[in-house]
């Protein structure tokens, strides 16, 4: 199979989707590599060392897209890569398509197949591909959140920490998942006072078991949210349904119950928020304010940490990438269930339920997951 890696073209993305080892692997295994040049650059990758291990450079987006049959990525297709995606070749990337209607409309019309890494899951329910960027991103909001609650960036003045005689600062994550988990851990290492708020009452007793005496566990309804956001100097969206739009906790009205100069990082983000003013930033331009209230929405956050978070990525798709390379999609899905439940879409069918639910799209049960 020819394998295409392309640069990424998402504003401030500095991944990629493969490692020259990657690439390694794959020539070892009888498949064809080609990278754009200067796609690894941003994660401090050479072209030299894709060369080294095997890959072939190609000078444009377009002569990836061309000539692979299956293209390896990091990020969704954008407006200016539809045209080149067509009937029959493998784009295994994320997609979030529940946050963009036209993203998915214009990759189902291209007839591809969309492997996409954010529900491709286990047995046990685990989503292995998204899970290290979870973590990034978990870690990355308390990092985040703390240099925009300094005054210069618009926020409270707060530092996260205190110091002795001067409380430190409140913290609410909302979702007790990957994202959340990591959140609280790196507040609870600041000395913040943290509140971590889940509606899974066993997820909340294992938080209670390994997180440190300042992270509460709390049963998140309404009225505790309403609460929280009272107290909040920071408080970071966490919730995922899989496929699925993120639900949505924080309304217009609750931003009234903040402090002046209180941050929000929505990490939902990519499947559309969970706060009812978030919408879409980019690194260059991360925050905007709604009611006196910081609102951080950067899409990619990941991204920002390229060198970090294409190691983490790659390490996690590469064996899943070797599977579909040697089987083809639909073999592989057949072979392993994991990248049954990861096919969003299939020869112009969307065979993900919620993908089809959120935008009243037929759905085609074509894999049993």
């Amino acid at each position: 199979m020819i394998i295409g890696i392309p640069k990424e073209i998402k504003q401030d993305e500095y991944r990629v989707g493969l490692l020259p080892v990657g690439a390694e692997e794959l020539t070892r295994a009888g498949h064809r590599v080609l990278v754009e040049r200067g796609a690894g650059l941003g994660s401090g990758l050479t072209d030299e060392e894709y060369q080294q291990h095997g890959a072939v450079l190609v000078e444009s987006t377009a002569e990836v897209y061309g000539q692979a049959e299956m293209i390896i990525k990091v990020k969704e297709p954008l407006s200016d890569e539809w045209p080149m995606l067509r009937p029959g070749q493998i784009v295994f990337t994320y997609f979030h398509f529940a946050a963009d209607r036209q993203l998915t409309e214009n990759v189902l019309r291209s007839g591809c197949t969309a492997v996409a890494y954010e529900t491709l899951s286990d047995e046990h329910g685990r989503l292995p591909l998204l899970t290290p960027m979870s973590e990034v991103a978990g870690r990355m909001s308390i990092q985040e959140g703390a240099k925009f609650l300094e005054r210069p960036q618009m926020g409270r003045g707060i530092l996260l920490s205190g110091v002795p005689g001067v409380a430190p600062a409140h913290i609410t994550v909302l979702g007790g998942g990957v994202v959340g988990s990591n959140a609280a851990k790196i507040a609870a290492g600041f000395g913040a006072s943290v509140s971590i708020l889940d509606i899974n009452l066993d997820r909340l007793r294992y938080l209670d078991d390994v997180m440190p005496a300042n992270v509460t566990g709390l049963y998140s309804d309404r009225v505790t949210i309403r609460e929280e956001l009272c107290k909040a100097d920071l408080v970071v969206g966490a919730v995922l349904v899989p496929a699925a739009k993120a639900p949505r906790l924080i309304e217009r009205e609750d931003l009234k119950l903040m402090k002046p100069g209180a941050v929000i990082v929505d990490v939902a983000i990519d499947q559309g928020g969970c706060v009812a003013t978030s919408k879409p930033t980019t690194h260059s331009n991360p925050t905007y304010i709604v009611d006196d209230v910081v609102h951080y929405c950067v899409a990619n956050m990941p991204g920002a940490v390229g060198r970090t978070s294409t190691y983490a990525l790659c390490n996690s798709t590469l064996p899943w990438a070797l599977k579909i390379a040697k089987h083809g999609a639909l073999e592989a899905a057949n072979r392993w269930r994991p990248i049954a439940a990861a096919i969003n879409m299939f020869q112009g069918e969307v065979t993900n339920a919620p993908v089809a639910e959120t935008f009243s799209l037929p759905y085609q049960a074509r894999f049993e997951v």
